[in-house]
C-alpha cells in the first residue's frame, strides 16, 4: 500500500476498532513527523505518539498529528499525565484518540472517558486542528468528535485485575490494551498471592472481549510465535515495536550484511 491507496479516513478509526477489524500500528518515539510520515505512508492503520517514555512536547504532537493526517493514518497518543488537561490538549490538537496507563478502577476509567467527551462528558469546547478551526456549527463538531474520538485504557497494574469486571463494563472506554510489561512488573512485586501474567492476561482479555470492546496490544515482530498467540487470544488492534525499532532492526540487518560482503 502507498499513500495514493484508497483507505478508510481516520476518522473511522473508532468505528474500525469497536467492529473489531484486524487493524496495524506503531509507537513513535521520535517526536517529529517524519515516522508518522513514513509509516502513514506504507498504510499502517494507526501511529501510538508515544508521550509516556517519548520526549514529545505539545508543539511535537500537534507536527506529529499533521504528518498523520497528511498521509491518511489515524494519529493517537499515549497520554504521559492522566488528567483532564492533557487529554483536552491531545484531542484539541488533532489526535483522533487517546491511550491512558495505569487505569486500575472503574472511576479512573469513568473519568478519562467522560475528559474525553462533549455530551455526557466534561470536556471543555475547543476549536483548534480537532474542531477544523470553527469550520463547523457547535453542535456538530460535539457530535463528530463525540462519535470520532477513541479512548483506550492500558491495563497493567495487579489491582486493575481484581477489579477487571467493574473496568471493562465503563461506557465510553473504546479498547483495552495489554501493558504486559509494567502488569508482570506489578505482579512481581506484588507481596500476596497473585496470578501468573500468562494467567492475568487471559483474564483481562476473557472480561474485554465479554464486554464487547476491542483488545489491543504490542508485539516486537509480526513473524513471531508472540504476535500469533495476540491474534489467537482475541486481539484485534496490534502494534509491532516502535520507529525506534524499526530503525535499530533494519540498521542491524545492513551491517550484519556489510560485514558478511566483506568478510568473505
Amino acid at each position: 500500500m502507498n499513500s495514493t491507496t484508497s483507505r478508510p479516513s481516520p476518522r473511522e478509526f473508532r468505528k474500525r476498532l469497536l467492529n473489531r477489524e484486524l487493524l496495524i500500528g506503531t509507537f513513535c518515539k521520535t517526536p517529529t513527523s517524519h515516522a508518522t510520515e513514513i509509516i502513514g505512508s506504507l498504510g499502517y492503520d494507526f501511529v501510538m505518539l508515544d508521550e509516556e517514555h517519548a520526549p514529545w512536547t505539545r508543539q511535537a504532537l500537534e507536527v506529529g498529528f499533521l504528518g498523520a493526517r497528511a498521509f491518511g493514518t489515524a494519529g493517537l497518543v499515549r497520554i504521559a499525565r492522566p488528567d483532564a488537561n492533557s487529554i483536552l490538549s491531545a484531542l484539541d490538537d488533532g489526535a483522533i484518540g487517546v491511550m491512558i496507563p495505569h487505569v486500575s478502577s472503574a472511576e479512573k476509567a469513568r473519568n478519562i472517558a467522560s475528559w474525553a467527551r462533549y455530551k455526557g462528558g466534561t470536556r471543555g469546547s475547543g476549536v483548534g486542528r480537532g474542531g477544523d478551526y470553527g469550520g463547523r456549527p457547535a453542535e456538530t463538531h460535539y457530535e463528530l468528535s463525540d462519535a470520532t474520538t477513541t479512548v483506550i485504557a492500558m491495563i497493567e497494574d495487579r489491582d486493575a485485575i481484581e477489579h477487571i469486571d467493574e473496568i471493562t463494563a465503563v461506557e465510553g472506554i473504546d479498547g483495552f490494551f495489554l501493558g504486559r510489561g509494567d502488569l508482570g512488573l506489578s505482579l512481581s512485586n506484588a507481596t500476596g498471592p497473585a496470578p501468573t501474567l500468562e494467567e492475568a492476561v487471559q483474564i483481562v482479555a476473557k472480561a474485554v472481549l465479554k464486554s464487547g470492546k476491542a483488545l489491543c496490544a504490542v508485539t516486537t515482530n509480526m513473524a513471531s510465535d508472540d504476535a500469533k498467540k495476540m491474534l489467537d487470544l482475541g486481539v484485534t488492534a496490534l502494534m509491532v515495536a516502535s520507529d525506534q525499532g524499526f530503525i535499530r532492526t533494519g540498521a542491524l540487518t545492513q551491517l550484519e550484511h556489510f560485514r558478511k560482503l566483506t568478510h568473505s
